[in-house]
């Protein structure tokens, strides 16, 4: 199914395209409950205190592209029933705890503008998003004030050096809370 908007044509996705990650995840309160183990490198990121949500989602989602060859990204949101899916009208997947997703094939500047505030604060950022070759996995669960990520050393390691983006390293067996956050 094909949906337009900004004068252009979007694929929505199905499962199919998120078979790779659909039933992989576990349970508990490691970053593999947002991201399956099969990533080289995991983290978590938040905006840090005096920086606003436009400018650390900017800082995350350029530093995402900047190791990404140009190809379409996958934009996942969170179908909660009180904040935006962008294209409500849709069918969507199903992932984690039959959780309902709409999934569309975009790009990072769509990621960036198409959504008007998610459960996280007043940021843009889909819920779920990876490029087309799943080389990085980036997942924010329904209760978390934080973000996870799946994805490269390398990867891992342009986020940690951008302030703006306040990344950290975790273990795929740790704990992914970030120091000073807590759990709702």
């Amino acid at each position: 199914m094909d949906v337009s908007r900004d004068g252009r044509t979007w694929r929505i996705g199905t499962a199919g395209d998120v078979g790779w990650l659909a039933g992989r995840t576990t349970q508990g309160l490691s970053v593999t409950t947002a991201i399956p183990p099969v990533f080289e490198a995991y983290g978590t990121f938040h905006p840090p205190a005096g920086v606003g949500f436009n400018a650390h989602e900017r800082a995350v989602v350029d530093e995402l592209a900047a190791c990404t060859p140009d190809q379409p990204w996958w934009l996942g949101f969170l179908d909660t029933g009180a904040h935006d899916v962008v294209f409500p009208h849709v069918p969507r997947v199903s992932l984690y705890w039959d959780w309902s997703y709409v999934l569309v094939e975009a790009g990072p500047e769509q990621a960036l503008s198409w959504r008007t505030g998610h459960m996280r604060g007043d940021g843009a950022l889909p819920d779920l998003f990876f490029p087309a070759d799943r080389s990085w996995l980036v997942s924010a669960l329904w209760d978390d004030t934080w973000t996870d990520i799946g994805a490269s050393g390398a990867v891992l390691a342009a986020l940690r050096r951008n302030p703006l983006v306040n990344a950290r390293l975790v273990g795929p067996d740790e704990d992914a809370c970030p120091p000073g956050l807590t759990r709702d």
